[in-house]
Formats: C-alpha cells, structure tokens, sequence
C-alpha cells in the first residue's frame, strides 16, 4: 500500500482524512486531495521550488492540514509556529529558517497585531480562516482558483521542526532532503511503518490527537495516520472529558498523549470516568516528558494494558519503545530502542558506560540532523564516534531497557512543553530592582513542572510581594505565558562556584 492521502483520494476518496472535533467539520481524502494540490500549485506560481520553505502560524483546524499536505506535494520544507509565542519570538523563526511564504491564522488577529512582525521583505505574508488583514493575502481566494492537478514536479516535502535552545533562542532542525514521489523520500519518516508494526495501525483505525499540531509529535502522528488512510479525530484544546467523549463517540482505537493530560482524566470525578465507553481503544502512547509511575499504574488499571510509551525527539536521531506488558515488567522505564542503538557515555571521558551506570544517553545509527544555522550547537550534540544525544540523563539495566534520571542540563518540561529557562532568565536579569536570578522548575501536581524565578535583589528590603507580581508581568508583556514564572522567591545570594558557575542543582534541592 503507498503511503500518502493521494492514493486514498483515488481508492476511498469520501472516506473522511480528519474530522475537527470541536466544529464537527468533516473532510474527505477526495476534497483533501483537491485543496492540498491547488495550495502546491499556488506554491509553485508564487516562486517557490523544491527544497524552499514556509512557515505557518495556525490553530488546530482544518486549514493547517490543507498547508501542511499543500507544503509536502510541492516538496518544501514546512515549518509550524506555535500559536502562543509573541511578536519577536515568530519573527525569529520566520526569519531564521528562511521562509519564503508566510501563513497566519485570522483568529490571531484578536491576540496579536501580526503586522508588527519584522519579517524579511521577500518574504510573503497570506492569512487563513476570515478577512485577510492589512498586509496580508488572502490564502484561502488565492488557492481557490488554482488548478486541482498535482504540480508538475510534485515530491514529498520534509518537516522543519524548531525547538528551544538552552541559549534561549529555538533551533531549527533540519534534515537532508531525500527528493521522492508522494510516498517516497524521506518525508514520512519511520512513523506510518512504526504505527503499522508497533501499534497495529491501518486504514480501519481512528486516531484521536488531543495536542496542538504544531508540536512535532502530534503532527508527525496525524500525518502518520492518514498516509495510512485512517481517520484522524482533532481536538482544538484538550478538555479531559471531551476526551472521552470523543473515544466513545466516534469509537476511536489509537491515540497519543503527554501525561499531564493522564493527570486531569484521572482527576476526574469515578462517576464521570465510568460513565464513558472506552473499549474500543486498542492503543494510547504517551512520550514528550516524564510520566509518574503511581499516574501510569491507575491509568493502566482504569483503561488497561493499552499504554504505550516511547522516548525520541524532534531530531529522530533514535527511539526507545515500551509496551504496557513490558513497563509493568520494568516500571519507570522508556523502553529499549526501535530504532538506532543506545550508549550511556561518560561525559567526562567520553567512554562507553556498563549497564547500571548513569550518563549521558546517546544514539548511533539514527537520521542525520543538523541544527540550521549554528554549527556549534550542532558539533555539541555528536560524540567522536557519531553518536548523537538530546541532552537527557540515564542508565540502561541489564536487559537494555532505558531509564531517564535527568533531563537536558536544566530544561522544563511542564503539560510535556520543554521550557528552557535561559531566556527567561535573560530577560528577568534586565528588571532595574534583580541583581541575580535563576528560573527553575518545581513540581506542579497537574503540569509536572511548573516555571519558578529565584531572585536576589538589588535590596533585600524590595523583596516584596509587590515586585514578585511587577516581575511576572514583565516576563508576560515580553514572552510567550508558558516560559514565565508563576512564583517568585528571593534570597539573599544565589549559589555559584567562584567561577561564577550557577548551581542549579543545589537550588532545586531546596524545593
């Protein structure tokens, strides 16, 4: 079976690609066939080739489907925005990654003057969903009037997926282009064979994804399952029992989760859960941060051994997988590798460790990825060998089983968003009345981890709950909410070694 909706299009054309949970907008493999070769064709006649770039800033509808299948038909690199960052934070991506088109959600308008983004001048701008603003195109006319064939070159197109930095600023990263029809190349990825051979996956399943599709696991995912020609089930914001609703509803047999979301189903009230009908569920995986082994066991007991878990990120360098048969074996663990093979290296020596030791976790054997436009980031990540890390911490057991004890030096993982806390920390250090300032993560009982500031100030005697509040709203009039503290501490001095090093970790002991 080749792996792309537009050989659906021809075999199953009314069968629905995706239904938009929230509006119950339904559309076909037939009319996602039309809209997304009409949106290659417009890609084409405004100038961009294979191996260009877009960018796109849209909510969880049916428009980000139409760019992102119109993107890969006319083989470029598409990169989403999440829809939370602020003006500078989007016009970096836009900028960096060199996208020649530009494409903006008409609900944002209501949030954010996009005509304060300071996006290069070749680069044009379009809006979806409503009146296009001053400045900007209307996508939806223009596609509208564009033929219905393929593009005459038409190839897969590859993800450019961006992820913070510890520097503050997100890295884009980016995988060579293995140019290939539609169902060739290298734009799907392992993830359509992955949901077939780990998960029983095909073209009867529905797949329910409750996450915004610009996070890469979610879109990888959708697109994974309609290569596949199932039908995708979308929520627009994640509501714990509109979730279940939806798996009973519309009898949904895969879905993907971040724990957080686990937390507030199981929050719920017994006579709530009970009431819906979740038999149908032959697979729920879970990845993107740490899950608490007690949530894990209840869920496992309340939905049974359907909970999968896996271990990657966005650089697919490699995989752990875990079955529920298998965790309830090896409790906390991520799994054994699927794809690449694993090394626990001590980053001191650089030498391979034995199994039960702890140390950096790398992968050799996966894809090859870059991080565009900085070369030391990317030099930092490979060992001598090849092998390539993320950053996290861990130890595998004698079996070759993965156990994460850490995480990439001081990221935050809160409602499975990595938060790295240097450019808030960047941005707090400017405030006239802080003198020093670490921002960490505490654990919060719904998100995992919460953001919290430790501030030294200039004077103890300012340290008030007044300038608490003045700091968070001045990390929340100049970043996105997520990376802002929710509390701030003070303390009379922060540890550092004489070096000037800051000791986080003696810090979050303390909490």
């Amino acid at each position: 079976m080749s792996m792309h909706p537009c050989f659906h299009a021809q075999t199953t054309p009314d069968k629905p690609a995706f239904i938009i949970a929230d509006s119950g907008e339904q559309v076909s493999y037939g009319q996602l066939d039309v809209v997304s070769n009409q949106g290659a064709q417009l890609l084409r006649q405004l100038g961009l080739n294979v191996g260009d770039h877009i960018a796109v800033m849209i909510e969880n509808c049916a428009e980000f489907f139409y760019t992102t299948w119109a993107a890969n038909r006319a083989g470029l690199y598409f990169t989403p925005i999440s829809t939370s960052l602020q003006v500078d934070e989007i016009s970096y991506i836009v900028e960096n990654c060199g996208a020649k088109v530009f494409i903006a959600s008409g609900s944002l308008t209501e949030k954010l003057d996009l005509n304060t983004l300071a996006l290069p001048m070749e680069c044009l701008r379009f809006m979806v969903n409503g009146t296009a603003a001053p400045g900007y195109r209307d996508w939806d006319a223009e596609v509208a009037t564009m033929p219905a064939e393929p593009v005459s070159d038409e190839c897969e197109g590859l993800f450019m997926m961006y992820s913070s930095g510890t520097t503050g600023r997100p890295k884009g990263i980016k995988r060579p282009f293995e140019q290939g029809p539609p169902g060739e190349g290298n734009g799907a990825g392992n993830y359509p064979m992955m949901q077939q051979f780990l998960y029983g996956a095909g073209a009867d399943s529905v797949f329910l994804s409750p996450a915004p599709l610009y996070h890469s696991a979610p879109l990888y995912w959708c697109q994974a399952y309609m290569r596949l020609g199932a039908t995708v089930i979308v929520m627009q914001k994640f509501d714990p029992e509109r979730a279940l609703q939806l798996v009973e509803q519309y009898r949904v047999t895969h879905s993907q989760w971040v724990p957080t979301m686990f937390v507030r189903m199981l929050k719920l009230d017994q006579a709530v859960r009970e009431q819906y009908d979740l038999a149908s569920l032959k697979c729920a995986v879970h990845a993107a941060a740490p899950c608490p082994v007690p949530v894990k066991e209840q869920l496992i007991d309340w939905w049974g051994p359907v909970v999968h878990e896996y271990y990657t990120g966005s650089e697919g360098n490699g995989m752990t997988v875990i079955s529920p048969q298998e965790w309830l074996e090896h409790k906390g663990s991520v799994g054994r590798p699927v794809y690449g093979e694993l090394h626990i290296v001590d980053e001191e020596t650089g030498e391979e460790l034995p199994s039960g030791e702890v140390g950096t976790v790398y992968f050799g054997g996966g894809s090859d990825f870059e991080y565009h436009g900085d070369p030391e980031k990317s030099r930092s990540v490979r060992h001598p060998k090849g092998w390539t890390t993320l950053g996290d911490v861990g130890y595998v057991d004698e079996e070759g089983f993965l156990y994460l004890t850490d995480r990439k030096a001081y990221m935050i993982i809160s409602g499975g968003v990595n938060i790295y806390p240097q450019e808030t920390e960047n941005l707090i250090i400017t405030h006239d009345q802080v003198a020093d300032v670490a921002v960490i993560g505490v654990p919060n009982e719904d998100f995992g981890e919460e953001v919290k500031a430790v501030v030294q100030p200039k004077s103890m005697a300012a340290a008030t709950p007044a300038l608490a509040q003045e700091i968070i709203e001045f990390c929340r009039a100049n970043l996105s909410h997520i990376k802002c503290p929710r509390s701030v501490d003070f303390c009379e001095e922060l540890p550092r070694t004489p070096t000037g090093k800051l000791l986080k970790r003696v810090l979050k002991e303390r909490y």
